[in-house]
């Protein structure tokens, strides 16, 4: 097995590679060119464009990738493996891709169920991170929340993932803070760790989501929220909403840059909820390598 290999994680906007030997990164680089600025023919040559630096100097690396490259608008559909998934059944079911020069490459799967609610569910990319927080720290289970655009709860067994749930937190906090009466006319928001944690606490009683929202507009009419926080306070809400689904004894942790992972500490530890932070660049590199090592007969 060669000791120098690439990880890329291709998603909707942006594309990052990491040049790693064995398990340890020697270089990144990052571009947006996520699948909506590509077409199917772009991809190969795109990806050969902005790995040649790399490739001149160590010639054809293996290249594992995971994410919405994967998709249906990526550069090739791999089908959902349903869970419960761990790294084998998900190498397993890796694409094997063709590179003009030469370099074996995969495409990872994602994993799809049903939610905790009974809806159907899916994940890419997100399921690396999860397999990278279990080799990271060891358990017998875990409970993970991966917040963004689309959060996800997971459960894992034993580095398998069991199930999960996704919530639009990252993408309603978009739209109703840019495109409904909630954002209109504000001055400059500015975080406020107050104004996001007064949001919590109005989440955590219940009330039906579309009217808890509305209390962003009429916070800020009553004088109860200034208006350059408005934003502090929907994104309490939002986070809030979203963290009332964990039970308070659980012991769980949450995964993602150090920005946003300390936004939901704050809120969780409101909520009287034990959340432990780890960083998502790691754990995407942990999991790359975990699901690499199941191609040590290969490469």
């Amino acid at each position: 097995m060669k000791t120098h290999w690439i990880a890329v994680d291709w998603g909707t906007t942006n594309f990052r590679a990491f040049l790693l030997q064995d398990h340890q990164q020697v270089a990144k680089i990052a571009h947006p060119c996520g699948l909506l600025s590509l077409t199917k023919e772009t991809f190969a040559s795109t990806l050969g464009q902005h790995l040649a630096p790399w490739l001149q100097e160590y010639g054809a690396l293996p290249i594992v990738m995971a994410g919405m490259v994967g998709s249906q608008q990526g550069w090739q559909e791999v089908p959902y493996v349903t869970a419960p998934a761990g790294a084998q059944n998900l190498m397993a079911h890796a694409y094997s891709v063709s590179t003009q020069w030469g370099s074996p490459a995969w495409i990872v799967p994602g994993v799809n169920n049903l939610s905790a609610f009974g809806q159907p569910d899916v994940m890419r990319g997100e399921e690396v991170q999860l397999l990278g927080l279990h080799a990271l720290h060891p358990g017998t289970e875990h409970y993970a929340v991966l917040p963004g655009t689309h959060s996800k709860h997971a459960h894992l067994c034993h580095g398998e993932i069991t199930h999960f749930s996704t919530f639009m937190t990252g993408e309603l906090f978009s739209l109703l803070s840019q495109h409904s009466l909630l954002g209109r006319a504000l001055p400059e928001q500015t975080d406020d760790d107050g104004a996001f944690l007064a949001g919590v606490e109005a989440a955590r009683h219940g009330a039906p989501f579309s009217h808890l929202i509305f209390s962003a507009r009429t916070r800020r009419l009553n004088g109860e929220i200034p208006p350059q926080h408005v934003h502090s306070y929907l994104s309490g809400l939002l986070v809030g909403h979203e963290l009332a689904v964990i039970p308070q004894e659980t012991r769980a942790w949450v995964v993602g840059s150090p920005s946003l992972t300390a936004r939901y500490q704050l809120a969780a530890n409101a909520l009287q909820i034990q959340l432990h932070a780890a960083n998502g660049d790691d754990c995407f590199l942990r999991g790359m390598t975990a699901l690499r090592t199941q191609l040590k007969d290969t490469i």
